[in-house]
């Protein structure tokens, strides 16, 4: 029998009381209140956060994946996570990957049951070929869910860096997890709806996550997306202005080098802030892995 008392998401919130007789206004005055919180629970986590992020930086090679399991909402979180990093950063979508309870059936209908079948998240990732290289991320607002459960053990066993979010302390995911994270944001508005508060926690976390990872890779410069592919007009003028504003350059200067680097933002950057040709750029850039930032701080010792 599993004890849900145990779950502070399980818990009711003194917020709720007499919620349905509300009007409209105190009901989202209400969310709104809860919602204001979670901020400032994951700010008391960032130190494990930070642990899990040190543990990835380290580690990570150029087969190294990203790979996040989970049930329910914090399945679908992590697919959303893992799907926004190809259009936003220009990387593989086998570099970052969400796998969920239920598989992609279960991202548009619930699959409940799926969340039970311990062995199933061993096979899903048994199925993606997990080495020892790559990272799992555990997603269970309980902190109990098997699938998820399941899925780590098997990452342990083969030596994989693995990490869990939950919102539950003292949970079994996080005692098998390397690096646990357990934001506590109490009780929902509707109790056991952990995809309000719960929900909320960790897409920030994940947030946290998948950016800072694409920084350390590079990805980001002076706050701005380098890896932008500029594939239409809307990205062709975003491209310019990323380019203008990283180089303190024209509108006409940063037109030039976009066109004469072949759309590629990052070589453009290159172009104009050491003064190089394009065949100079990449050859720089391809010596720095396609990290600019290191190439651009390195060459000109501004940090």
């Amino acid at each position: 029998m599993i004890n849900l008392n145990k779950l502070s998401t399980e818990k009711n919130n003194p917020n709720s009381k007499n919620i349905e007789l509300q009007e409209n206004y105190e009901i989202l005055k209400r969310i709104n209140e809860e919602d204001k919180k979670v901020a400032f629970c994951v700010e008391k986590k960032l130190g494990d956060i930070s642990k899990l992020m040190d543990a990835i930086v380290e580690n990570y090679k150029e087969n190294t994946r990203i790979i996040y399991m989970g049930a329910g909402t914090s399945g679908r979180l992590g697919i959303l996570d893992a799907s926004e990093c190809p259009p936003t950063y220009g990387v593989s979508p086998e570099l970052v990957q969400g796998l969920i309870a239920g598989g992609k059936e279960a991202v548009f209908l619930s699959q409940e049951n799926a969340e039970d079948n311990k062995e199933q998240g061993k096979k899903d990732l048994m199925d993606i070929n997990l080495t020892k290289n790559d990272i799992v991320i555990g997603l269970a607002a309980s902190g109990r869910t098997p699938y998820v459960i399941g899925g780590i053990e098997y990452a342990n066993s083969l030596g994989s860096i693995t990490g869990s979010i939950t919102c539950s302390e003292n949970s079994e995911l996080s005692s098998i997890s390397r690096y646990p994270i357990e934001v506590i944001v109490g009780p929902e508005i509707v109790t056991g709806s952990t995809r309000m508060k719960s929900g909320t926690a960790q897409k920030m976390i994940l947030n946290m996550i998948s950016t800072n990872l694409m920084i350390k890779l590079g990805k980001v410069f002076s706050g701005y997306m380098v890896d932008v592919k500029a594939t239409n007009k809307k990205l062709i003028e975003r491209a310019k202005y990323i380019i203008m504003e990283t180089t303190n350059s024209t509108y006409e200067n940063a037109e030039r080098a976009l066109i004469e680097s072949g759309n590629d933002v990052k070589v453009a950057i290159v172009m104009l802030i050491l003064l190089v040709d394009k065949k100079t750029a990449e050859k720089k850039l391809n010596n720095y892995k396609n990290n600019i930032s290191k190439l651009i701080h390195d060459s000109t010792n501004d940090n």
